[in-house]
């Protein structure tokens, strides 16, 4: 492989690039190591805490717990698992309603099919691309006119940014209704000075291996009540009573995070806040780079919020460009650049068919035309100033030929 070599020409440095070099695969998010991971995944070999608990589990707890600023958290197998016991936690089950952001992955909502409730979605607004306030207001409002509530509401932080806390909230307790914070690709986010995650009854965080820390796989429950996370752990070990032989009483689920893995997220938590500031220098790369192009428009960033952008995210401007996010899409894949479309809005899943939607406005969804014309760019921490560069030009260079 032809080396890469700095040559000084005209007092401009040209670099000089194998095609087979040219075509290194550029990841959409990638892990990025530490280098103090197998320190920690050494301990637990050395002692032999292989098992799904032991000293590295509670730590994380704690460490994690004390970044984010609550009481305490339960380290769990992943943040899908975390939803789930905060719903079994708030005793959802069949029956039930528990209203959820539409614009996320699936693992948002799948843990209300897992109780047998009934997921109602809500739209997302343009300021955060999150739930709407409006949105959420009129879902209440006909709730309250049927006479049938939901027991929870599952805010979702889409992509680092924070929802709209404040309103969201005061409907929320209005009706005396807990909100479950799927944070999940939100750590290290701030929403008025407060870590995101730590506002609504419980906070979810998720380490798969493409988020801005990742454990491998795993997950984070965290609040404020230490006789619910008790109660969490309890439930993600199969529910075995205490006693000198297998007892149960009610249904358990194995969720437990491994000792080795609570290693790896204690490693990458030392990192955060140097990835976060990496992600943001990503996202502010491309904003700089696109900023000539107006049919661009990025995932904006609310007032007094500060996001992890852990996904540095754009919508294409219909009315300013003929450019499509599979044509964008194709052309970065042609350039073995990963890029990814903005998620497919669960009210429009056939999993969900016929369950109830509150649109923002009386228009097309909100979240309806972030997917259409959205795409996910590379925004990886340990993504190079070059590589970054290699997206930018393919982007410019569709421009230029629209």
């Amino acid at each position: 492989m032809m080396k890469i070599l700095p040559i000084e020409q005209n007092k401009q440095t040209s670099i000089f690039i194998s095609s087979v070099e040219k075509k290194e695969r550029v990841f959409l998010s990638s892990p990025h190591m530490t280098g103090n991971e197998m320190k920690y995944i050494h301990e637990a070999f050395e002692t032999n805490w292989i098992a799904p608990i032991g000293p590295n589990v509670d730590k994380f707890e704690e460490e994690l717990a004390a970044y984010v600023g609550t009481t305490g958290g339960a380290a769990l197998s992943s943040g899908t698992a975390a939803i789930h016991l905060a719903l079994r936690l708030l005793d959802i089950g069949s029956g039930d309603r528990v209203f959820c952001s539409s614009l996320t992955f699936v693992a948002s909502a799948n843990p209300i099919l897992y109780t047998g409730a009934e997921p109602v979605f809500i739209d997302s607004e343009e300021e955060t691309w999150n739930m709407s306030p409006i949105a959420l207001r009129k879902a209440f409002a006909a709730a309250d006119k049927e006479g049938h509530l939901p027991k929870a509401v599952i805010v979702v932080n889409l992509y680092g940014q924070s929802a709209k806390m404040d309103e969201l909230m005061a409907i929320c307790d209005e009706y005396n209704v807990p909100v479950i914070e799927d944070a999940a690709e939100s750590l290290g986010s701030l929403y008025k000075g407060r870590k995101s995650g730590t506002i609504g009854e419980f906070g979810i965080y998720s380490f798969n291996g493409n988020k801005i820390i990742t454990a491998s796989s795993g997950g984070m429950l965290v609040a404020n009540d230490l006789n619910a996370l008790e109660k969490a752990r309890f439930l993600g070990s199969q529910a075995k009573d205490p006693a000198p032989y297998y007892k149960h009483h009610e249904v358990g689920y194995n969720y437990r995070m491994s000792n080795v893995l609570a290693g790896i997220g204690r490693a990458q938590l030392e990192a955060i806040d140097d990835r976060v500031k990496a992600r943001r220098k990503v996202y502010e790369r491309y904003a700089e780079g696109f900023k000539d192009i107006p049919a661009i428009r990025f995932q904006p960033e609310l007032e007094e919020t500060y996001s992890n952008r852990w996904l540095s995210v754009f919508t294409l401007d219909p009315e300013l460009t003929s450019l499509t996010p599979e044509i964008i899409k194709s052309a970065l894949e042609a350039e073995s650049i990963e890029s990814r479309n903005v998620w497919n809005p669960l009210h429009q899943q056939e999993l969900f068919k016929g369950t109830q939607f509150f649109a923002h406005g009386d228009g097309e969804a909100v979240s309806d035309n972030i997917f259409r014309h959205g795409l996910c760019l590379p925004s990886g921490s340990n993504m190079t100033v070059y590589q970054q560069m290699r997206v930018i030009d393919v982007v410019k260079g569709l421009f230029l030929q629209h």
